[in-house]
């Protein structure tokens, strides 16, 4: 069962088989929870603000006026601008197996509000401000964004005088870490381009292209021509995601990549990749993909 699935979701009425919808709604946001008990078409969606759609479970084929026909599956996440008009498909949908999403519905006050106060308190460091995502974004929930939506499905669907008090909070918190996220994907795309074009950028590309060396704070921090503790910071902040894990996240997914080649064993892919330990390869390999390397691989010959 996946980590979303709530008893809110087991004691719904059914309406019908496609798009069957639940909607929560408090002063300045909206929770929508959606199943789909029979494969359908070119179904249309649209709302009037922003939202976030995130798959529970089974599979939609998404076309978006900037990203058209993408598979989107559970633990991934879309944001959209206002009145984006989705068309989804549902090609495996069951009584047996619905697919099942949410969609959550935010005030446009509220995310101008977010940018503002992060604009004041944790500025850019290459002295741009914060702005909200221009077009659609597609990504994978990391642990920290998946953990708020779960929050977020209890909080609109318990009977608490104060949920819309702690709702709030915990939407603050999903734009920023969203921010966080477009930002880091938006330096790993200035790294391929030029490795010269941002100061974190920078820092990127060389993290790419030295996955076997030591990396250390204090040497990146020297790079960055920063402090360390300014370097750490600044890091966490723009990204997310502090510069250690960045390097784990950055030493699997190359691993991974070599890991779909038949000729290249786990052995190699691994110490290619700048692990040392198999164990703890194995370790970090299984939490970030459910599966361990050896039935990755398993499953690539297959």
């Amino acid at each position: 069962m996946n980590s979303l699935e709530t008893g809110n979701w087991r004691h719904r009425k059914l309406e019908n088989h496609v798009e069957n919808r639940t909607c929560h709604t408090l002063n300045r946001a909206e929770l929508n929870l959606f199943e789909t008990h029979q494969s359908a078409e070119k179904v249309l969606l649209q709302f009037s603000e922003p939202v976030l759609a995130s798959m529970i479970s089974g599979k939609k084929i998404m076309n978006l006026s900037d990203k058209p026909h993408f598979n989107f599956l559970p633990g991934e996440s879309v944001i959209m601008p206002s009145n984006e008009l989705m068309t989804i498909d549902f090609p495996e949908a069951s009584i047996a197996k619905p697919t099942k999403c949410l969609a959550l519905r935010i005030d446009e006050c509220k995310i101008t509000e977010t940018l503002d106060e992060l604009n004041q308190i944790i500025p850019r460091q290459d002295e741009l401000d914060w702005q909200y995502l221009k077009g659609n974004f597609h990504f994978t929930n990391d642990v920290a964004i998946n953990q708020i939506i779960q929050r977020l499905i209890f909080l609109f669907t318990e009977n608490h005088l104060c949920k819309d008090f702690f709702s709030e909070m915990m939407i603050k918190e999903l734009i920023i870490r969203i921010l966080q996220q477009d930002n880091r994907k938006e330096f790993i795309q200035k790294s391929f381009e030029s490795s010269n074009n941002s100061r974190f950028s920078y820092i990127i590309h060389y993290i790419r292209t030295n996955l076997t060396e030591p990396l250390t704070i204090r040497q990146l921090s020297k790079l960055a021509q920063m402090s360390e503790t300014a370097f750490y910071k600044a890091f966490k902040s723009e990204l997310g995601i502090t510069p250690n894990n960045f390097i784990i996240e950055e030493r699997i997914r190359f691993a991974q990549s070599l890991m779909t080649q038949p000729e290249i064993s786990i052995k190699e892919a691994y110490l290619s990749s700048g692990f040392n330990s198999f164990s703890y390869f194995c370790r970090i390999f299984k939490n970030r993909n459910q599966i361990n390397p050896t039935e990755f691989k398993k499953q690539l010959l297959e």
